[in-house]
């Protein structure tokens, strides 16, 4: 059969009145145009449903897939056991999908008891899945299910599961609606889940904006820099859903946006229409990536330039093309200094020194990429195929400074080392997760093994980053 009908749903909990009460009316205009995307999927003479959540079991080589014929799950965590789910899920359905994406070289895997077992991972219904299906379910959507989680493949590999997707439901007997859950920024203003960040907004206009006017080639040649600052978890499985709609023409239109606690909520309905040529991307990857690397590398910092080039010379085997001799003077002189190297905003390595090891800030750059490249354990070594999609940043450490009191800290500007006796830990500003000077300090502590009831000495320092 077909795909015959598609949209972008967020999940918060709260928009479920059994969770989130007298709040759940600030996002009201999310709650009725996910009820009109159930009334449009009814509608659509959809037989089966397919979703995608960034919230069900991730891997990082594999796509997964539930297969127990059977699905459960409801909102307890949330305070709201009674908003509860049993499903049934179309196995036969999942079992296309699993076979065309694996010929098409994309690892997908069934999300059964074996792999649960295996991995230690719950099969039950998670809330990107269960919100979305609250408001379906109200506008009268009962249709068996094809529950499908992101996985932490490239960009292009997931684009191309979508279209494993599409060949399957082609194949199969019955008519599909597919459903992508995910959540914008979630840094839109100070006391959001992850902080503030301008660029949170910034990245919720261009979805918004791409969407509305269906440009695929608009949102796959987004900047990874920019998701990253905007912490979102619905890139993923708007890339997937893309992917199922490569080649037709899509009736694109946002029914709502919101972001009243600091996260974005989008709504929008992606309907398929005719097929049309010059509406299949997936030849475009190569190009866009070539392009999103030049646009980088012009905009570039030096201390940047000279990471990447340092990293790629060692790598490849060739002489540096930059003489850190030459350096502008404000980097000839010492510092701590930390290179981080990430791969489609995910940390690849990072490798820092808090007290200089080199003669100048542009050596200890050299030395701290090469490091953070080839000897962060935590990672396995940089190949040759990937420099091109590495992103690095430079934090410059400025020299730590005595303090008297916590008072004189402030965790989103200063880092702080703490000392006691011949141990010493640090932590740097400006870290997800840490919001107030107690729990910097806390964690420092913990860092080098400094119990609460042991006096330390506290020094404090600001990083100066280049991107």
């Amino acid at each position: 059969m077909s795909l015959v009908y598609s949209a972008v749903c967020p999940h918060p909990p709260i928009v479920v009145p059994e969770v989130g009460g007298k709040e759940a009316a600030q996002v009201k205009n999310t709650a009725e145009a996910m009820l009109e995307i159930g009334r449009r999927i009814k509608s659509s003479g959809a037989e089966i449903l397919i979703m995608i959540s960034p919230h069900s079991p991730v891997f990082e080589d594999a796509i997964a897939i539930h297969g127990n014929k059977t699905l459960h799950g409801n909102l307890g965590r949330f305070g709201a056991s009674q908003v509860a789910f049993t499903l049934t899920c179309e196995t036969g359905l999942v079992e296309q999908i699993i076979k065309t994406a694996n010929e098409n070289g994309i690892l997908a895997v069934e999300l059964n008891q074996q792999l649960a077992g295996k991995y230690k991972i719950s099969l039950e219904l998670d809330h990107g899945l269960m919100v979305p299906l609250y408001f379906l379910r109200q506008s009268g959507v009962e249709l068996p299910v094809v529950a499908i989680a992101v996985g932490l493949l490239p960009f292009e590999e997931l684009y191309a599961f979508g279209i494993a997707v599409q060949r399957a439901v082609q194949n199969y007997s019955k008519k599909a609606a597919l459903l992508a859950s995910g959540d914008m920024s979630h840094c839109l203003k100070k006391g959001a889940p992850c902080g503030y960040d301008p660029k949170g907004e910034e990245f919720d206009r261009a979805i918004v904006r791409l969407t509305a006017a269906a440009d695929v080639e608009g949102i796959i040649g987004m900047q990874p820099e920019l998701l990253e600052r905007a912490a979102e978890c619905g890139f993923r499985p708007l890339l997937m859903l893309l992917g199922a709609l490569d080649g037709y023409k899509i009736k694109s239109e946002v029914l709502s946006y919101e972001g009243p606690f600091g996260v974005g909520y989008m709504v929008a309905s992606l309907a398929p229409q005719e097929i049309s040529l010059d509406r299949k991307f997936s030849h475009r990857w190569l190009e866009i990536r070539e392009e999103q690397v030049a646009l980088r590398r012009s905009n570039e910092s030096y201390l940047v330039q000279l990471a990447r080039n340092s990293l790629e010379s060692n790598i490849l085997g060739k002489s540096m093309d930059m003489d850190t001799g030459q350096a502008p003077p404000e980097f000839r002189k010492k510092s701590g200094v930390f290179v981080c190297i990430k791969k489609e905003g995910r940390l690849r390595g990072c490798i820092g020194t808090v007290f200089p090891q080199q003669k100048s800030i542009a050596d200890e750059v050299v030395v701290n990429a090469v490091s953070a490249g080839l000897h962060d354990h935590r990672f396995p070594r940089v190949q040759p195929e990937e420099l091109s999609d590495l992103v690095y940043s430079v934090d410059v450490l400025t020299e730590p400074e005595a303090i008297s009191s916590i008072k004189q800290l402030d965790p989103a500007k200063y880092g702080v080392i703490v000392r006691s006796g011949h141990k010493s830990g640090l932590l740097l500003p400006n870290l997800e997760g840490v919001d107030n000077v107690e729990q910097q300090v806390q964690i420092a502590r913990e860092k080098a093994g400094i119990r609460v009831d042991q006096d330390v000495s506290l020094e404090r320092f600001e990083v100066i980053r280049y991107s």
